[in-house]
């Protein structure tokens, strides 16, 4: 398939995960297709909430950073590798499978570590070390770079081959994004974090002012 050359190239979204120790990238995730809503909801932490009874004079000073959640849904088709078997022989074998698992990875420990804690746990040893799980970073286009942590995962799958793999399938993913209340300002996340903030700030910047014009008034009274 040929391109137009003035045709502009369709940025993808996706994750990049980060060692917690070394902060070297150990993988990258891109989603097939950009998800067709992104939706976001951002929690105020704000000391003297309204009616709880709180210092009034401390109505307006915030604790941190607002607590931000992002939810989308990626979907996942195998329809136009299957048309080509020779050439996709991991889609061929799997079908989404791999796509899904990669996602679903981000949930667990890797197996080889929990193996590696059933060992220290019979040779005797007390305390073994909850697993760190990678920095995953949501990567939507370049003005947005956060450090996040997934809350929530679904998968619906859908129509299946001979072998009952999957060949489309719906994602569902919620993340929160890790602040520097999280994470601290030393930590790797923390400075994406602080990346990120400053990236909101400077687009801020590029909103139109209003004036009391606008606003249909003179002035405050």
């Amino acid at each position: 398939m040929t391109h137009h050359p003035n045709t502009p190239r369709i940025l993808k979204a996706g994750l990049v995960l980060l060692d917690p120790a070394s902060s070297a990238i150990t993988r990258m995730i891109a989603l097939q297709y950009n998800p067709d809503q992104l939706s976001r909801t951002l929690q105020v932490q704000a000391m003297g909430e309204s009616g709880s009874g709180g210092d009034r004079s401390q109505a307006l000073r915030m604790t941190g950073p607002a607590v931000e959640t992002i939810k989308l849904d990626a979907e996942i088709d195998a329809s136009d590798q299957l048309e080509f078997p020779d050439r996709n022989a991991p889609t061929t074998q799997a079908g989404v499978l791999p796509a899904i698992y990669a996602l679903e990875a981000l949930l667990y420990p890797p197996s080889a570590r929990l193996q590696a804690d059933h060992a220290l746990a019979g040779s005797g040893t007390l305390v073994i070390a909850p697993v760190e799980a990678p920095l995953s970073v949501l990567v939507w286009g370049p003005n947005r770079i956060a450090p996040v942590r997934v809350t929530d995962f679904s998968v619906t799958e859908e129509a299946f081959d001979t072998n009952l793999n999957p060949i489309r399938a719906k994602v569902s993913l919620g993340f929160r994004v890790l602040s520097v209340s999280d994470l601290g300002f030393e930590h790797r996340g923390g400075s994406l974090f602080m990346a990120y903030l400053r990236a909101k700030e400077q687009l801020a910047q590029r909103a139109p002012a209003a004036t009391f014009a606008t606003l249909g008034i003179g002035g405050l009274p």
